[in-house]
């Protein structure tokens, strides 16, 4: 039995009192935000004067923190340039320079940017421009797209239908598009690849099971395979298994489809790499490619939209134009910013500090959360991830979890607010672990790339005390 906790009384949550505060805003939580006054580095100071430590980066956004001195400046610098031009009217000269700057650093394997203001309108744009790369093609058959369950690829209607979250998509279902969004099964392999198979064989089975899904259709009315290279906001942090993507681009390839990757969260190094798929896709490079949190670092309203020279020349040798934008579309102060990020992501050589920091980090996470000693460990169902980005995920499905009684409680969600209150912002996320959302706990951790060895100590140190606090709390006899 673990030993029960001292009976104090606890401060008030932070939740808590930000809750008696009156709010004009139409928040996305049921319960009010407390309200960051300022911040620096890795650090946010609320109003109230409590200082946080993001191990989270807002989510998976701020990756070299608040406040560079150079980034900041080069914010002011564009202020007093051009503050604003409308991109059918005019382009402007941080976004030309941005997109030379994103082709130049993709070792070929993209050829024209397209700029936009987020990670949903980015995904969103995607879908519009992978339409009328085929109508150009003359192939207006080609009208379906096939995704994966378990996915999130933005908050759009049109990213709702792409993805498969059952939590997210409720709501919308009756104005969903059932009929151009298909999907397959994730690349979950914890949770998905069957005791008798190997790895290999894994691969395979998800190789075959696209296949059907083109024969299904019909293989030229399929637009193109999307799909997180690292899944993000849904399973928490879930890499393909070894081949998988090689496997997935040859059923695209075969068929003529374009094999499209969403590095919205994955992408811009977080995982220690400029791309993803250089790390974790067998270094097959997408047909079209979908980035935002980690260009722009939270200094702008910005993602991008990266083609490559096949869908390039496919566009340039009809229209010549992409039918697709909005009003702050390649935003100059975005771009400048953005620009000014990337920029110290390669003086300062964060890509291999995130490689060390995330070695250091899945070491103390692995030290301290599978000892004997700490009470998580029959707990921990996996801990996964690279660079810095990691995710823990917990089970309650076993017979030890008789000892537990959660209250009905999402575990992720009170572990994240509990660390709220002693200085910690983490990512609590539920419904993880089955199609139907039904349950499964996973807390994502992705500091920024500048992040220090003393500060992945603090962050894990705090993170597993408030795992341990949450667990004793439900222990029963």
């Amino acid at each position: 039995m673990a030993p029960a906790l001292l009976s104090v009384e606890r401060p008030e949550s932070l939740t808590a009192q930000a809750a008696r505060k009156p709010t004009s805003i139409l928040h996305r939580t049921p319960w009010r935000l407390p309200v960051a006054q300022s911040a620096d580095g890795s650090y946010v100071t609320l109003e109230n004067g409590q200082r946080l430590l993001d191990a989270v980066g807002g989510a998976a956004v701020t990756c070299i923190g608040n406040g560079h001195p150079k980034v900041v400046q080069a914010i002011k610098d564009q202020v007093d340039k051009v503050s604003y031009v409308y991109s059918m009217q005019l382009s402007n000269q941080p976004a030309e320079e941005l997109a030379r700057y994103i082709v130049s650093s993709s070792n070929g394997a993209f050829e024209l940017v397209g700029i936009v203001s987020g990670g949903s309108e980015a995904m969103e744009a995607v879908l519009k421009l992978s339409r009328q790369y085929f109508v150009e093609k003359k192939q207006p058959q080609r009208k379906n797209f096939i995704a994966r369950h378990l996915s999130f690829h933005g908050n759009t209607l049109g990213t709702l239908s792409l993805a498969s979250h059952v939590g997210r998509r409720a709501p919308y279902e009756a104005i969903l598009d059932h009929e151009n969004f298909h999907h397959v099964s994730p690349a979950y392999a914890k949770r998905f690849q069957r005791p008798d198979e190997t790895e290999e064989q894994y691969v395979e089975r998800l190789r075959q099971e696209l296949d059907d899904k083109f024969q299904e259709l019909g293989p030229d009315t399929v637009i193109g395979f999307a799909a997180e290279t690292v899944v993000g906001a849904t399973t928490g942090v879930v890499p393909p298994p070894n081949g998988y993507f090689k496997a997935i681009k040859s059923v695209c390839d075969k068929y003529g489809a374009l094999f499209i990757l969403d590095e919205v969260m994955s992408g811009m190094g977080r995982l220690g790499s400029l791309h993803a798929w250089e790390t974790f896709a067998d270094d097959i490079s997408p047909d079209i490619q979908a980035v935002a949190k980690g260009l722009g670092g939270g200094y702008g309203s910005i993602g991008a939209v990266l083609v490559s020279k096949k869908v390039a020349d496919g566009i340039r040798d009809t229209s010549g134009f992409w039918k697709h934008g909005h009003t702050y579309q390649a935003h100059p102060l975005a771009c400048a910013a953005s620009l000014a990020v990337q920029k110290v992501i390669v003086e300062e050589n964060l890509l291999e500090n995130a490689r060390k920091m995330g070695a250091h980090l899945s070491m103390l996470l692995r030290e301290k959360l599978l000892s004997p000693n700490c009470i998580a460990a029959p707990y921990v169902f996996d801990i996964r991830g690279a660079g810095c980005w990691w995710g823990v995920e917990f089970d309650f499905d076993g017979p030890q979890c008789r000892r537990l009684d959660l209250k009905g409680a999402n575990f992720a969600i009170v572990v994240q607010q509990r660390a709220l209150d002693k200085g910690l912002i983490i990512m609590g996320m539920t419904g993880t672990a089955t199609l139907d959302g039904s349950k499964g706990d996973v807390i994502m951790l992705s500091p920024a790339y500048n992040i220090t060895k003393e500060q992945v100590e603090d962050i894990v140190t705090v993170f597993v005390a408030t795992v341990e606090e949450v667990l004793s709390e439900s222990f029963v006899e």
